[in-house]
């Protein structure tokens, strides 16, 4: 059976790693014999000819796709497509939207044909092990589907008890030269489960209450394997990885027992943190952690049942100091009986850590309890366009602040930022900058042309033209490739030749040549091999 994953598109602005759930999704088809393919349009352009094209070349028998709140109407788009071309494909989707919104979803698009809500491993296994078939889906749990005009909901999924019984993510079927290009950092889990109830959460209910660790062992077999990939930046996205101090311990001595160096990052809460722990991490290659605070106002933390108190986060922020761990405090705004008041005090506070910090307006995502239990707060949410989840601009009132209030305090925040930056790159143009700002200022501008080259197919677009030689992706080659790139984008031509040659020398970037035409373009993860009857080079960057 071939079956064809969907990575639907993401802004890049987000900060999207690999897509740990599809490679998991990836790896259950895979392990039960299926032939699968990532359609990845995060880190390229999705167009409905394109869709159409991959799925005429790759002819697959199921199309499923995952999705998070604000890009399921891009991933339910997709879908519609597919089966408008292939009517016969079966679409699946799954991912936390539909996990808690299955009806709606199955009422509003008749191009789906089946939900796996929570985990979906096992269900895959029980799918494949019945060949697919319609029949069986109401005696497998974890399902939502129409039956005879009516939607049908099996019993939920059990969580999976044993989690090193689970194959490593499929990272292998990711365009990851197009990932290592965009710098982000490959995640990885180490267990499972939230013991916490934070209302504005969907993790515990999609992963449980109830932590479920990895072998420290195979953790450290995964890390390897990503390493080999020539990646050496990974995020561990556990709900909690300290969780439990005693994991900590196994994880980051197996690390340091086997040599691995590389850099983390991990997500922790201020109350779980000590600081032997902070310094066995740090030891291990961990340089940030990031704790979610929420608010500064100690009667929201408990409203919101965050379980944390604000000398804790002092607390965690200056071990963090202490141990040489860079400490990240995220807050929401819009929070239910949120005030003018409670802003302020949020605001004092995250300024007076010594962290970096940030905002993101609350989103009430299906599956929340501040959603599904909305009637019991001092919160009206103003709307159900899931695009707008994006935690980037405010989508709920109180009693005490408008959207628009809510909008105004974060936009002072961001304006003393924006000021800032602004000098510098005025620096950076009139070379008044000192050289670490300059390079900062030239990361920005070289990481927004990467967005252009990934999200509008630039390469593809502009890669393909008579060659200048008969040696494929000679330096005559790869001038044409950084002018027309050049020209497409605005970009100062410096900069891209740096960056071109740049993923050229890294093997990102290659060229063929066949019939005397010269096509550059990305690798999929930096070993493809030549075509029959086809060269391929990848040269040095210029000094």
């Amino acid at each position: 059976m071939r079956v064809a994953i969907i990575a639907p598109p993401y802004p890049l602005e987000e900060a999207p790693a690999p897509p740990l759930g599809v490679t998991y999704v990836a790896a259950a088809f895979e392990s039960v014999g299926a032939e699968v393919r990532i359609f990845d349009y995060i880190v390229s352009r999705y167009t409905p000819e394109k869709l159409r094209a991959q799925l005429d070349e790759f002819r697959p028998h199921v199309a499923g796709s995952t999705s998070v709140t604000l890009n399921f109407p891009g991933a339910v788009e997709i879908l519609r497509g597919a089966k408008r071309h292939r009517p016969s494909l079966l679409t699946i989707m799954g991912g936390p939207h539909v996990s808690f919104d299955t009806v709606r979803t199955l009422e509003t698009y008749p191009e789906i044909d089946l939900i796996v809500t929570g985990e979906g491993e096992r269900t895959i296994g029980e799918l494949m092990e019945q060949g697919m078939d319609p029949a069986s889906w109401e005696g497998i749990r974890g399902l939502a589907f129409r039956c005879n005009g009516q939607i049908v909901s099996t019993a939920p999924q059990s969580f999976i008890e044993d989690l090193d019984t689970l194959p490593f993510p499929a990272r292998h079927l990711l365009p990851l030269s197009r990932y290592r290009a965009l710098g982000y950092p490959i995640s990885i889990i180490t267990s499972r489960g939230c013991p916490y109830s934070c209302i504005f959460c969907q993790g515990r209910r999609m992963v449980g209450n109830r932590v479920r660790q990895r072998k420290a062992s195979l953790v450290a077999d995964e890390i390897e394997q990503i390493l080999s990939y020539g990646i050496d930046r990974i995020n561990v996205a556990d709900d909690l990885f300290v969780s439990h101090r005693g994991k900590v311990v196994e994880v980051c001595g197996e690390i340091l027992r086997r040599g691995l160096r590389f850099t983390w990052s991990a997500f922790a809460r201020v109350n779980t943190v000590d600081r032997e722990t902070l310094a066995l991490m740090r030891e291990a290659g961990c340089d940030s952690v990031s704790f979610g605070v929420e608010s500064g106002n100690p009667e929201m933390l408990e409203r919101i049942r965050k379980g944390i108190t604000l000398d804790q986060v002092r607390q965690a922020v200056s071990l963090c100091r202490e141990v040489g761990i860079i400490a990240h405090t995220s807050f929401i705004v819009g929070l239910p009986g949120e005030t003018p008041e409670t802003l302020r005090e949020t605001g004092e506070f995250a300024a007076s850590l010594g962290s970096l910090y940030g905002y993101h307006f609350l989103a009430p995502f299906p599956g929340t309890t501040v959603r599904e239990e909305v009637e019991k707060y001092d919160l009206e949410i103003l709307t159900d366009d899931w695009s707008r989840y994006d935690a980037n601009s405010a989508i709920v009132r109180t009693k005490g602040l408008s959207p628009e209030e809510i909008e105004r305090f974060v936009a002072r925040f961001e304006s003393e930022i924006r000021q800032a930056w602004e000098a510098m790159v005025q620096g950076y143009h009139e070379k008044t900058n000192p050289p670490e700002i300059d390079i900062q200022v030239e990361g920005h501008f070289r990481m927004k042309l990467v967005y252009r080259l990934l999200s509008e197919d630039l390469i593809e677009k502009w890669g393909v033209f008579p060659a200048t030689g008969s040696e494929a992706g000679g330096d005559g080659d790869l001038e044409e490739l950084c002018r027309r790139i050049e020209a497409a984008t605005g970009a100062e031509g410096g900069l891209v030749r740096r960056t071109i040659r740049g993923f050229v020398a890294l093997g990102y970037i290659r060229a063929r040549i066949s019939e005397a035409r010269c096509e550059w373009f990305w690798t999929h993860n930096n070993r493809d091999a030549a075509g029959p009857g086809k060269r391929e080079s990848a040269i040095d960057p210029a000094p």
